[in-house]
């Protein structure tokens, strides 16, 4: 049902109290290397709806930014509801059809299974060809306590299918804006994915850039991939966050397997700062920053929605990558107006839910919105199985 592919060499020296141990210094000096940069506060708009300049600014110099409270605590609680009902609702294991408490498990009717696994502490990817290979370099991979599960949930999918919280937060006017501000009023989205870091289980990912398609483009610059929002659910911490080299987004395709190796052979490379943040903070991470997490050998939990935006151009005739590269679909015309709907049925949604907050104008739908207001016929047509039609690049 979900392949679960294991590293090629899976080193496991290291207990998981040994790991978290070893890390401290690395994080200490990461956290003051992230206070010396800042980046980060609340998502301020300008009188016109703009992402403020300043912001802008700071994000293309350094790749990232954290917004600070843009999800409020009532909003939070919903969406940890409907993370922990997926989790709960998960397989026991990848090969299994019902959850923990024997009910037929959630996404057996999905077209694309909602769940992936990997061994406690482990980097099911790092070192291995997939996902294009580009996480060449594999992360340690210490020993879990005693008792630890065989498999763990490691990532969920399908947030604006199976989150009711999750179609409403794909619609956050702010959000949305600030995407607009960054990718134009065109900008189409890429994917959706919720990574589950459990206290003293969750796996590790490697270093690696998100974007594959562009790195050759004569037109490449440093936003044509686009970027990742992380909607933090949990309070994280340097041991469970993502971490970003700052800058990076300018420098074109890393060698990353010789920044590990001109490193020692370790995977605390240098320069890299931790986006620790509050519940309710969203992270903006440009696609082509060298980035990752480390397998969290913390007592703490981290759930992060994840979901991202490209510029309609960077998009349009591109051939399928990623997760969905066996399709060997063509982004047409067609496919990124069907996959940008969600979007539209998510800002209704959300309207419909919060009526006096202010709405997000999406220009590919304006004139169109009563088409794809948020009802049992538009979510059978437009948001059941949507993730057949992401756009990966």
């Amino acid at each position: 049902m979900n392949e679960l592919v294991e590293p090629v060499a899976a080193p496991q020296g290291l207990s998981r109290a040994e790991h978290a141990a070893g890390m401290a210094a690395y994080q200490a000096a990461g956290e003051q290397l992230a206070a010396e940069i800042g980046n980060r506060g609340p998502l301020r708009l300008t009188d016109d709806g703009a992402l403020h300049p300043d912001i802008q600014t700071a994000y293309w110099r350094h790749g990232y930014y954290i917004f600070e409270g843009v999800i409020d605590a009532a909003e939070v609680e919903a969406l940890r509801a409907d993370a922990q009902n997926m989790l709960s609702r998960a397989p026991v294991g990848p090969d299994a059809k019902v959850d923990a408490q024997g009910r037929p498990a959630l996404g057996l009717d999905y077209a694309r299974f909602p769940y992936r696994y990997t061994k406690p502490l482990a980097d099911p990817w790092g070192g291995t060809q997939l996902l294009g290979g580009r996480h060449p370099a594999q992360m340690s991979q210490p020993k879990p306590d005693a008792g630890a599960p065989e498999h763990v949930v490691f990532l969920m999918y399908a947030m604006c299918q199976a989150m009711p919280s999750g179609l409403r937060l794909y619609g956050h006017p702010k959000l949305l804006a600030a995407a607009q501000s960054i990718n134009g009023p065109d900008f189409v989205p890429f994917n959706d994915a919720i990574f589950v870091k459990q206290p003293g289980l969750g796996g590790s990912v490697a270093w690696h850039q998100d974007g594959v398609t562009h790195w050759n483009s004569p037109d490449w610059d440093e936003g044509i991939h686009g970027f990742n929002y992380q909607v933090q659910l949990y309070p994280t911490t340097p041991a469970n966050c993502l971490w970003v080299i700052p800058g990076s987004h300018k420098l074109g395709k890393a060698d990353i397997k010789a920044m590990v190796e001109a490193n020692g052979g370790s995977e605390q490379l240098p320069g890299a700062v931790p986006l620790v943040c509050e519940a309710g903070d969203v992270t903006m991470v440009n696609r082509q920053m060298v980035h990752g997490s480390f397998a969290n050998s913390s007592p703490d939990l981290r759930i992060s929605l994840t979901f991202g935006f490209h510029r309609r151009k960077s998009v349009l005739g591109q051939k399928a990558a990623l997760s969905i590269a066996e399709t060997n679909a063509v982004y047409d015309e067609q496919r990124i107006f069907d996959r940008s709907a969600v979007i539209q049925v998510a800002i209704d949604a959300r309207q419909q839910a919060f009526p006096d907050e202010p709405v997000f104008r999406y220009q590919p739908f304006i004139g169109l919105e009563d088409q794809f207001r948020l009802t049992p016929e538009t979510f059978d047509r437009v948001i059941r199985d949507y993730n057949t039609k992401d756009l990966a690049i």
